[in-house]
């Protein structure tokens, strides 16, 4: 049996993640900001925290309440986080300093807080729930993009820094899901965009809107998605999920490799000549 910290299961990702953590027998240590979520333990064992982690200290006092009630922790789940749509010219600096405290260090600061801790148990996997947005990212979502980028960047570093330790890490980058991601509690809205970017920021907007609650992905399949991962032998470091994320992200990699190709020539002229090495 394992024990889990998964962060924000209160609704979404992590409320699911930890339904199936538990129905499984094992042990969760969840954070939630405000009421704990109405969630059966099953055969596993349920504690919940409160934490609000855009409180600065908030991140790691938890992470070190975790491992002196438990001694041990095999999986940490950075799931907590919101979005922000709209324009990035109309992103106040309040608005973005907040979201990246979210969404970028809050995780940063647990997984610094739990790594003394995973080095002296010699093991442990780190999940950093990230997004397509982060990969391939569209209108109408740059700051968002931008949070999750550094997400993914931290990710991908951070497991070949701790690789030889016996720890793992995986980035997973779920597309749209039907969550309530889309809804007052999950997401901000900068300033209206106005008419110089409707064609580009409004179009998103109106498609954001639209897809809500019909979105393609199903949250509980993801969960059991995100537990075969930790579970496997070879765990992905990084993890695409759904149908939506999949595509746009080969749709962005063809692209980034043709303009590579194409601008080939130019990149190379740019070395000191082999004459002059």
């Amino acid at each position: 049996m394992k024990t889990w910290f998964i962060t924000g299961i209160s609704r979404g990702f992590g409320l699911e993640l930890a339904k199936a953590a538990l129905a499984q027998g094992d042990t969760v240590i969840g954070t939630v900001r405000a009421a704990a979520p109405d969630l059966a333990a099953g055969s596993g064992t349920l504690h919940v925290l409160t934490v609000d982690l855009a409180d600065g200290d908030a991140a790691e006092a938890a992470m070190e309440s975790a491992f002196a009630s438990a001694g041990r922790i095999d999986v940490i789940v950075n799931n907590a986080g919101y979005g922000l749509l709209g324009a990035i010219e109309k992103a106040t600096d309040a608005e973005v300093a907040r979201l990246f405290q979210v969404d970028v260090f809050s995780p940063f600061r647990i997984i610094r807080a739990a790594l003394p801790h995973l080095r002296a148990q010699g093991s442990g996997h780190i999940v950093n729930i990230t997004s397509v947005a982060g990969r391939a990212p569209g209108a109408g979502a740059g700051l968002y993009a931008a949070a999750k980028h550094a997400l993914e960047g931290l990710s991908s570093s951070l497991m070949l820094e701790v690789e030889p330790l016996g720890i793992r890490v995986t980035a997973v980058a779920p597309g749209a899901f039907r969550t309530d991601f889309l809804s007052g509690h999950s997401i901000r809205k900068s300033g209206a965009e106005g008419e110089a970017y409707a064609a580009s920021v409004g179009r998103t907007s109106a498609a954001f809107d639209a897809m809500a609650g019909r979105q393609l992905g199903d949250p509980a399949r993801a969960a059991e998605a995100i537990l075969a991962a930790v579970a496997a032998d070879e765990p992905p470091r990084h993890l695409l999920l759904g149908s939506d994320a999949l595509r746009r992200t080969r749709v962005k990699l063809d692209a980034v490799i043709e303009e590579m190709d194409r601008w080939e020539d130019v990149t190379l002229a740019t070395d000191f000549p082999a004459a002059a090495a």
